[in-house]
């Protein structure tokens, strides 16, 4: 199964601890201000729907495939707009592409098929309605 990027941006709560526990100089802590909790949690809140809804696609057409894609792509535009644009920068970025396109693969769906049949690459089929 894809990791949500949002697993490997929980640094944050390791980071605090050892901000807290003088393991570390407030200075150097650097995640909680990339990654702040409720952005982590609207992402989240973002990525179990589209988790669902990939879950119960059953020999999905194309069209079905897409919605899936456009409905998170929007919906993490809308995270991505409510933090002035700046949530998810090019890793990340590159991070929810990624996930999506595994979870996609995870689902059945050959990608690379899928987005050629559209003259597409797989790295392309979020382009259309992504903001971030």
């Amino acid at each position: 199964m894809a990791t949500r990027p949002t697993e490997y941006w929980r640094d944050v709560a390791e980071e605090a601890r050892q901000v807290a526990a003088g393991e570390l100089d407030a200075e150097d802590a650097s995640t909680a201000e990339l990654f702040p909790e409720d952005m982590l949690i609207r992402t989240d809140e973002v990525l179990q729907p589209f988790e669902r809804e990939l879950a119960a696609l059953i020999d999905p057409t194309d069209e079905e495939i897409f919605a899936v894609i456009q409905h998170v792509v929007l919906a993490l535009n809308k995270v991505n707009e409510d933090y002035d644009g700046a949530a998810y920068e090019t890793d990340e970025r590159e991070q929810l592409c990624e996930y999506i396109e595994n979870s996609l693969t995870d689902n059945g769906i050959d990608v690379d098929a899928f987005a050629g049949r559209h003259g597409l690459t797989r790295h392309e089929i979020t382009d259309e309605w992504r903001d971030w």
